[in-house]
C-alpha cells in the first residue's frame, strides 16, 4: 500500500506552491463529489483523501468505515495514478480541501500549519501504539497525525531462481550486485529496485552506514560509503542487470509473480499475492549491508490520517479520526490484514494478528522488529525529490557520485535553511 512518488516535477513545483515555498496558485481538486453537500443524519458532511491503493476492495473498505460513522456525511477521494502527493497539495490550496487526509509526517506540513494537533486523540491510548510510530510523529512535544498501518519493505526473491543460478540469500550489496549478474539471463532480469530505481533511496543510506539527516538537521548522507554504494547502482544498470521497464512498478509484485525478475523490493502488503501466486517458491530478505559496521535496514513506509487545521469542520474531523482510527479497533484490524498484510500500529492488535504469526509473514514482523528504519520527518518531500534527481544522475546519466552529491547537497541545504534558518 505504500510507494514513493516518481512524478517529481508535479510534486516538487506543486508542494512548494502548498508550503508556501512558491506563488504560484493551486490546481483543482481531482473529479467526483467533494462531499461539500450537506447529508447524513447530523447534517453534517466531511471530506476524506486516499490515494488508490493496489489491493483488491480497499476502496470499498474505506467507503464502508465512512458510511458507519453516523456523525457527519463522510466522502471518500479515492486519487488514482502516480501524482497522489501533488493532487493533495494542490488541493489544500483550494476551498475544495479535504478534512483528513493520509500522508506522512513531515515537518513542512506542521510549520505551515496544515495540519492539526492530535495529541487529545492519540494520547489517552499512546501507550498501545508501536513506540516507533509514536516518536516519528511527535514534534515539538505534540501528536500531528494517526497512525493507520506499518508498512516494512524487503526483498522478495525466487528460491528457484536463485537455487538454479546457484546463488545464495545476499548479506551485502557486493552478493547482490553478483547475485543480479548471475540471475540475468535473456528472459529473466536479476534485480527490480523500481522502474526509476529510487524506492530503495531510504535503506540505500541506512544500509552504507549514514543517515539523510544528524540529530541536529544536517546532512548525513553525503558519505564515501554512500557514494560507492551509488556506483555500484551504476554498474548493475551499465550492465542491464536491472529491470527498469515492468508494466507496473515495484509497489506491484507482478515483476516477480510473472517471472520478469528474480529478486525484487517491495513491500508487505504484496506478500498474500505473491504466496498465493508461487507458494514455497518465494523468500525475503532485508536491504543487506552495504558498509563495513553497518547493519541491514527495512523501511517502514506506511501511512498516517491527519487533519486540516485549515478546513472549515476541524473539530468535528477530529472527532471522526478518533472514532475511526483510535476507537474501532475491529476496523483498524480489517484495514491492515484483509486487503495485504501490514503490521497494526496498535500493539493490542498487532498481539492478536494471527496471520502475521507464522511463516513469511512472521519473518517479515521480525525484520521489522530488527531491522526497521522509519522516516525522518526533517526530511522533507523537496529533499526526497533531490535524492531521488540525485540516484538518476548517477545510475541513469553517469555524473560521478560526487558530483551529483555536491548538487544534491545544495537543493536540501536551501530546505533546510527554510526550516531551520
Amino acid at each position: 500500500m505504500s510507494a514513493l512518488n516518481s512524478n517529481n516535477w508535479d510534486r516538487r513545483t506543486v508542494l512548494r506552491a502548498a508550503m508556501g515555498l512558491a506563488a504560484t496558485g493551486g490546481l483543482a481538486a481531482c473529479g467526483g463529489n467533494t462531499g461539500r453537500s450537506e447529508g447524513g443524519a447530523s447534517g453534517k458532511s466531511l471530506t476524506q483523501y486516499f490515494h488508490a491503493y493496489g489491493e483488491a476492495g480497499t476502496q470499498e473498505a474505506i467507503k464502508r468505515y465512512a458510511k458507519d460513522f453516523d456523525g457527519a456525511n463522510v466522502a471518500t477521494q479515492w486519487i488514482t495514478g502516480d501524482n497522489f502527493e501533488s493532487k493533495l497539495f494542490s488541493s489544500l490550496l483550494t476551498k475544495n480541501a479535504p478534512d483528513v487526509f493520509e500522508f506522512h509526517p513531515q515537518l513542512q506540513l506542521i510549520r505551515s500549519g496544515q495540519v492539526a494537533d492530535l495529541s487529545d486523540l492519540v494520547n489517552p491510548v499512546k501507550d498501545d501504539f508501536n513506540p516507533a510510530d509514536i516518536k516519528s510523529h511527535t514534534i515539538d512535544g505534540k501528536i500531528w497525525g494517526v497512525r493507520m498501518i506499518d508498512d516494512p519493505q524487503f526483498f522478495y526473491y525466487r528460491k528457484s531462481m536463485l537455487e538454479k543460478a546457484g546463488v545464495e540469500v545476499p548479506q551485502t550489496l557486493d552478493e547482490l550486485v553478483e547475485a543480479a549478474a548471475k540471475l540475468t539471463t535473456d528472459k529473466v532480469k536479476g534485480l527490480f529496485i523500481g522502474n526509476d530505481m529510487v524506492q530503495t533511496q531510504y535503506p540505500l543510506v541506512w544500509s552504507s552506514g549514514a543517515d539523510q539527516l544528524t540529530a541536529d538537521n544536517q546532512i548525513a548522507y553525503h558519505t564515501d560509503a554512500v557514494a560507492e554504494t551509488l556506483s555500484k547502482y551504476r554498474t548493475m544498470f551499465k550492465a542491464g542487470h536491472l529491470l527498469t521497464g515492468a508494466p507496473a512498478d515495484s509497489w506491484d509484485p507482478s515483476a516477480l509473480i510473472q517471472g520478469l525478475c528474480a529478486i525484487q523490493w517491495s513491500g508487505m502488503w504484496a506478500m498474500p499475492a505473491l504466496q498465493k501466486a508461487l507458494g514455497d517458491d518465494l523468500g525475503i530478505f532485508p536491504y543487506p549491508v552495504a558498509a563495513d559496521g553497518a547493519k541491514p535496514s527495512v523501511f517502514n513506509g506506511g501511512w498516517s490520517m491527519f487533519v486540516n487545521a485549515k478546513g472549515k469542520n476541524v473539530d468535528l474531523a477530529k472527532e471522526y479520526v478518533k472514532w475511526l482510527w483510535i476507537d474501532q479497533k475491529e476496523h483498524q484490524e480489517d484495514w491492515a490484514l484483509s486487503y495485504g498484510f501490514h503490521v497494526p500500529p496498535r500493539q493490542s492488535i498487532a498481539e492478536t494478528a494471527d496471520k502475521l504469526k507464522s511463516g513469511l509473514p512472521a519473518e517479515g514482523v521480525k525484520f521489522f522488529n530488527e531491522y526497521g528504519r522509519f522516516e525522518n520527518p526533517s526530511w522533507t518531500q523537496a529533499m526526497i525529490t533531490a535524492f531521488e534527481e540525485l540516484i538518476a544522475d548517477v545510475v541513469r546519466k553517469g555524473v560521478e557520485p560526487e558530483k551529483a552529491l555536491d548538487t544534491a547537497d545544495a537543493k536540501v541545504n536551501r530546505e533546510l535553511k527554510k526550516l531551520f534558518g
